[in-house]
């Protein structure tokens, strides 16, 4: 058996678990009470549980917040990107991510209630840049110089408020997050006309945004994911 398939064959295992784990989370957020109760759910054996989530609890999340990711990207590409300008893209795929987190809305205000708790703060920041160099990957972004920190910093401040607002959004379908995503979006894509400003704030998301991608795990590419 080759190594992608043992490895394939894990993340099934961890998806199904998580699935399980999830309407758990809505009533004991995220803790091993929740952990558990899900793996009995799948007929998980605790030493399995351990297995596939070794670090427990922030082990979970983490993998929570990865699929999501890799489930944006794949969703994403199958809108043909290559037709939409780059803000577009962009506006689309933080879209996606919302629209594909409705169903576990709880889950994702539990998520940041845990990162929210001292020495968890690590966790939400590494999540947080994986999500942006997902995006700007999956946009079509090549950049290395620079523009490749701003970019991730940019949006990581767009990303974060609208998550804020999505999460206490009651509008229909999340009419309003999708007004205020594009409002976000519009203000920061004007930012790059100001060459000057954008290498100032280059320099101030550079370090810990390149600490993160120095340290960050290496992923398997994205099944289906293309330049464009």
């Amino acid at each position: 058996m080759s190594d992608d398939t043992v490895l394939d064959k894990r993340e099934a295992e961890r998806d199904r678990l998580l699935d399980s784990i999830l309407p758990h989370v809505m009533f004991d957020g995220w803790s091993r009470k929740a952990l558990k109760h899900g793996a009995e759910d799948a007929g998980i054996s605790a030493a399995d549980l351990d297995r596939l989530f070794p670090a427990g609890v922030g082990d979970c999340i983490g993998h929570f917040l990865d699929r999501a990711d890799r489930e944006m990207v794949r969703e994403f590409q199958r809108r043909n990107p290559s037709q939409m300008k780059i803000r577009d893209r962009i506006a689309a795929a933080v879209r996606i991510r919302f629209e594909q987190a409705v169903p576990h809305k709880e889950a994702v205000r539990r998520t940041l209630a845990y990162m929210a708790v001292p020495g968890q703060g690590g966790l939400g920041t590494r999540s947080l840049y994986r999500t942006v160099d997902a995006i700007w990957k999956a946009a079509g972004d090549t950049s290395t110089d620079y523009n490749f920190y701003t970019k991730r910093g940019l949006l990581a401040a767009v990303y974060s408020s609208t998550l804020l607002f999505w999460l206490n959004d009651t509008s229909e379908d999340h009419v309003e997050t999708w007004d205020f995503l594009d409002r976000r979006i519009r203000n920061v894509m004007a930012i790059p006309k100001l060459t000057g400003r954008l290498k100032e704030a280059a320099e101030k998301v550079k370090s810990p945004f390149e600490a993160l991608r120095n340290c960050a795990p290496k992923r398997r590419p994205f099944a289906g994911a293309r330049q464009v």
